[in-house]
């Protein structure tokens, strides 16, 4: 699903929103979300899952065209651990799927 389409289901879910209106929700949480975690924060979605900075120390890799080692400096990464019923939902579905496929 894409930024556009989740706008697009919020707009057909909620006839009270226009596409503007719609569009601008779902602008403004992502921005909420964006400068939380930029300020280290982290973010709990009961149900869902949570957002969180993961550190990641410096290293020495290689270039896989010479092979000579490389300085990686460290660095912050987003993180996403689904919640308890995120997990047990898509895996419920995944195996409905796949009976269906077999059936």
């Amino acid at each position: 699903m894409t930024r556009s389409d989740l706008v697009e289901e919020l707009a057909a879910r909620f006839s009270q929103l226009t596409h503007r209106d719609a569009e601008f929700a779902v602008k403004a949480i992502l921005d909420a979300m964006n400068d939380s975690l930029v300020r280290g924060n982290r973010i709990e979605i009961r149900g869902f899952g949570s957002f969180s900075i993961n550190h990641r120390p410096p290293r020495m890799g290689r270039n896989p065209r010479n092979g000579e080692s490389v300085a990686i400096p460290e660095k912050r990464v987003p993180h996403f651990k689904p919640g308890k019923a995120l997990r047990e939902a898509v895996d419920q579905r995944t195996a409905q799927l796949e009976q269906d496929k077999q059936v």
